[in-house]
């Protein structure tokens, strides 16, 4: 019979793994979301996938917060992250350092995450926004391409930080093989 793993012996699994190298170098943008819980549950799924940066911007609350450790449960302080109000000058930023903008969100020329093939792409930054409203309009001709996740039920979207877990454990298989 199957035992569970404990606390330890599960960190101890963690730190003896490394996310892959691409993986490391993908950065998630955080834009104009306004949950705390939003934000520290991807601040846990970003330390889980072994996200290099996560960029905070526009109204997105940024740690320190009770409320985003708490779903967190600390992975603030294990990933780098980094606030800016407008992001516009870091997507120049890193399409300079080679970086492909990705925003997820339902356009008229999203790319099914299924058929997402990341080979193509050195290195990729994911933009995250509103829970209401997705990607403001002002930041939508700054992003290379979007990425929009598959659904078949009666709702047309998922809660932003399950989106960000989805794509993050995508890119995960994507980028293992």
């Amino acid at each position: 019979m199957a035992q569970k793993l404990s606390t330890k012996e599960i960190l101890e699994e963690n730190l003896a793994n490394a996310a892959p190298e691409k993986l490391q170098r993908v950065k998630v943008v955080l834009h104009n979301i306004r949950s705390l819980h939003n934000v520290g549950s991807v601040f846990r799924s970003s330390d889980a996938f072994g996200i290099s940066e996560i960029i905070i911007s526009g109204y997105t609350p940024t740690p320190p917060r009770p409320e985003i450790t708490k779903t967190a449960i600390g992975a603030e302080e294990f990933v780098n992250w980094s606030y800016v109000e407008d992001p516009t000058d870091t997507f120049y930023e890193l399409k300079k350092k080679g970086y492909t903008i990705f925003g997820m969100e339902q356009t008229t020329n999203s790319i099914p995450l299924t058929d997402f093939d990341t080979q193509q792409y050195e290195d990729i930054c994911i933009v995250m926004g509103n829970e209401v409203t997705g990607i403001d309009e002002d930041i939508l001709s700054h992003i290379d391409q979007f990425i929009m996740i598959p659904q078949f039920g009666q709702k047309h979207s998922l809660n932003v930080s399950v989106a960000a877990a989805v794509m993050l454990y995508a890119l995960l298989e994507k980028m293992s093989h």
